[in-house]
């Protein structure tokens, strides 16, 4: 790859990260590096039951502790209303009501309890190991099918049952397809319940300024406006006295993307104790008590006919939501339902999910957030019919492309732009011939390797949401906007500040991009300032793959009406018309006259003296703009994965990973392949490695990263990566998200490899060791 040179480093150069420096010489801030004066920190003693009755707290001893400040139950903090949820699809859903720290009853182990405020962390460790919590355990339901079956405990006991919610779409010839179908195919396919383990954990500082009734905020959050609002609404105070603050976020793959008890329970705290509180989160509390993923089960049907044509698709998909709704809880098999399709023209689709409360730790967005689920669904489903009929897994799939876009599901979502051929050719042209594997395969089993390859061929929706989308269809509370201000300074740098809110994912390198590229001024004279509630316009945060697409276009708006208005600024100054100028590389020049010209930080300095302004300007090049995409935006790509397969221990070795992904238009090559190998790498986890397991009483079992495995570089391959470019029509940018791509296509490319080499139909996530090699054992051949 190219690297950008010193004289451009615009839209499409493979520009380093300008983030990277800070963090790389270890002066990036988080929020364990913050420390104020009078700082208590705070310790929380959760459940150790999944479900049970609390009869009693004694909290004597641990007040009595050395350093103790106070011991609060939920009974010693007020709150104006539960721990939120934003999301209700059908409008008509019933949120129970979740006290940021547990009062009465607990629901799921690690649910918090109780909190201790100290001097240093380690006293108030110490103090809430001494906290007595007696109990009476009620019966748990701990999986979707015990949470159903007839006579279940109840894990909400105002509600009728454990279901949630039922979502449900059809089109009015589901029966008579499958009536006429030449094959039918079924097959249960299971996501596992994932934890997101980013490298840093939660954290939160609140200090609330008792005299003004001021609450400043700093949070390890995706999405600082959204929790000013929600600390507002649950902390009862105005939003105009409320001020969060993102500084360095160590990842979060959508863990971070919520509002959590413990930021509440540590705003109400300061407020009792009128000093700041400072909560950092342990490893074994993140895999315990933060949000998990995925946690689906599909019941896939596809009816075909002989030429593998794909007349009807019927899914039912049981999704467990755990104990409670988190912030977007409901949303995400919503998700899955919208993409069941796939990236194919399936005519008909009778489509359900069976939303489930169990006694477990809530379900959340993680990396893809309903869309992986959906594709590793379809994708199984495929090669499934491909084996039944005997056909390639290439050719059933080319077989049932849309050819016309934009195309329109028989969900209802309208596909922007697609080449889906095009990516598959492109991962078939760079992959070995059918020969070529096959005399490869001989030389593996020689070896005692099972060699087999598997590929997928993806389809994600992101760029989230156009507003009427989010409330109509979604049931969302909040719009999908995005905001951006583009400030140039009378010195001719500028300054960004941005709605989005990274943890990684190089916007202060993008938007400085789109910047060189619409005002021509230098990509190290933009500085871009984000996750600060108290300079940025309000903004939706990251999450989804939406920041490029949304907060990029609006970036790129705002530049271009400072632009247009130097535009004017600019004529006046040169004494011509404003549509006599030419503007290239950050200069404005009169037509047939390019020796007549000023610069855009020439006009910027004008527009600040504001002298001889032209009529109607106002001083200054300050824009802001709000974009709200008319679509979402739809990536698509085709992933290839080849394995080996030990035959005496079942481990699986990926020699061999292929990802051609078309995500419209580019702005830095190196940002997409960096998330590409991320996503594939998060996706090699959940197909190979982790899984997060409960015993029959809902105790986690892989609760350490002991037990809850996850690759490291060893494991992971060098990934191939290699791209298509179909523009999108949503966006003036004609960019799509790609953040999450990789992990959408790599898990049933991973598993359609391994079941290649061992001749089976399916097997179920994570494929250990132990898996394979049963599998192996009941009969799976090459």
């Amino acid at each position: 790859m190219a690297i950008a040179s010193e004289q451009s480093k615009g839209i499409g150069q493979a520009v380093h990260r300008k983030e990277d420096r800070k963090l790389l010489t270890g002066k990036g801030r988080y929020v364990d590096d913050l420390k104020l004066p009078g700082m208590q920190h705070m310790a929380i003693v959760r459940s150790t039951h999944a479900h049970a009755d609390i009869t009693a707290i004694e909290t004597s001893q641990a007040k009595a502790m050395p350093g103790v400040t106070a011991v609060l139950t939920g009974e010693d903090l007020e709150f104006a209303a539960g721990v939120p949820c934003a999301s209700n699809p059908t409008g008509e859903m019933v949120h129970p009501v979740r006290p940021p720290l547990a009062k009465g009853r607990v629901r799921h182990a690690g649910e918090p309890v109780a909190v201790v405020l100290a001097s240093d962390r380690y006293a108030a460790a110490d103090a809430a190991a001494m906290i007595e919590i007696s109990y009476s355990p009620l019966p748990a339901v701990v999986t979707p099918e015990e949470a159903l079956a007839d006579g279940a405990p109840r894990v909400h006991e105002e509600l009728d049952s454990n279901v949630a919610l039922v979502l449900a779409h059809s089109t009015d010839n589901v029966d008579d397809a499958f009536a006429k179908a030449d094959v039918v195919v079924k097959q249960t396919i299971r996501n596992q319940r994932l934890i997101h383990v980013p490298i840093e954990t939660r954290g939160v500082v609140a200090d609330w300024n008792t005299a003004s009734d001021e609450l400043t905020v700093h949070s390890s959050t995706q999405v600082p406006h959204f929790l000013r609002t929600f600390l507002a609404i649950v902390c009862g105070v105005s939003e105009a006295k409320v001020r969060a603050i993102a500084p360095d976020v160590g990842g979060g793959f959508g863990s971070k993307l919520n509002a959590y008890a413990e930021e509440f329970v540590a705003a109400a705290a300061s407020r009792k104790i009128g000093a700041p509180v400072k909560w950092i989160e342990e490893r074994s509390e993140a895999m315990l008590a933060t949000c998990h993923g995925r946690a689906q089960d599909a019941h896939m049907e596809l009816a075909a006919t002989t030429d593998g044509k794909v007349l009807a698709m019927r899914a039912h998909y049981v999704q467990d939501y755990g104990s409670y709704l988190q912030m977007l809880t409901p949303l995400i098999s919503q998700l899955t339902l919208l993409m069941s399709p796939g990236a194919y023209a399936i005519p008909e689709v009778d489509v359900t999910v069976t939303n489930v409360y169990t006694n477990t730790v809530p379900t959340d967005a993680l990396r893809g957030a309903g869309r992986p689920e959906a594709t590793h669904a379809i994708e199984r489903i495929m090669d499934i019919l491909a084996l039944e009929l005997g056909m390639s897994r290439t050719e059933v799939r080319r077989r049932n492309f849309p050819q016309e876009f934009p195309f329109t599901t028989a969900i209802g979502l309208m596909y922007d732009s697609g080449d889906y051929e095009g990516t598959l050719a492109k991962l078939l042209e760079l992959s070995d011939s059918k020969a070529d594997f096959e005399r490869r395969r001989q030389e593996a089993a020689a070896r005692g390797k099972r060699l087999g390859r598997g590929l997928s061929t993806y389809v994600e929706v992101c760029g989230f949401v156009p507003s009427d989308v989010a409330r109509s269809a979604l049931g969302l509370t909040p719009g999908g906007w995005e905001s951006s201000t583009v400030r140039m300074h009378p010195t001719g740098k500028v300054t960004v500040i941005t709605g989005t809110s990274p943890h990684g994912q190089g916007h202060a390198t993008s938007w400085s991009q789109i910047v060189e590229t619409e005002l021509g001024i230098p990509f190290d004279d933009v500085e871009v300032i984000h996750g600060d509630t108290a300079f940025a316009p309000y903004g939706l945060g990251t999450y989804g793959s939406r920041s490029l697409a949304v907060g990029g276009t609006a970036v790129h708006l705002a530049a271009t009406k400072v632009r247009e208005k130097a535009r004017l600024v600019a004529a006046q100054m040169l004494e011509a018309a404003a549509d006599d100028l030419e503007f290239s590389g950050g200069t404005f020049s009169v037509k047939g006259s390019p020796d007549k010209s000023v610069t855009m930080q020439e006009v910027a300095f004008r527009a600040w003296q504001a002298f001889e302004m032209p009529e109607g300007v106002t001083p200054g090049l300050d824009e802001t703009v709000f974009f709200d995409p008319p679509n979402c935006v739809f990536p698509f790509g085709a992933h290839g994965c080849e394995v080996e397969v030990d035959e005496e221990t079942g481990k699986v070795e990926i020699t061999s990973y292929i990802a051609v992904d078309d995500c419209g238009n580019v702005v830095n090559p190196m940002i997409v392949d960096g998330q590409v190998h991320g996503g594939v790498a998060h996706g090699i986890g959940q197909a190979l490695y982790e899984g997060a397991v409960y015993d029959a009483n809902g105790q986690l079992l892989t609760g350490s990263l002991v037990e809850y495995v996850i690759p490291s570089a060893v494991e992971i391959p060098s990934i191939q990566t290699h791209r298509t470019v179909t523009p999108s029509p949503t966006n003036p940018l004609g960019v799509k998200g790609i953040g999450e791509a990789g992990t959408i296509a790599s898990t049933p490319a991973v598993v359609g490899a391994v079941c290649h080499a061992l001749g089976v139909r399916d097997l179920d996530m994570p494929l250990q060791p132990e898996t394979v090699w049963r599998a192996m054992e009941k009969g799976g051949t090459a």
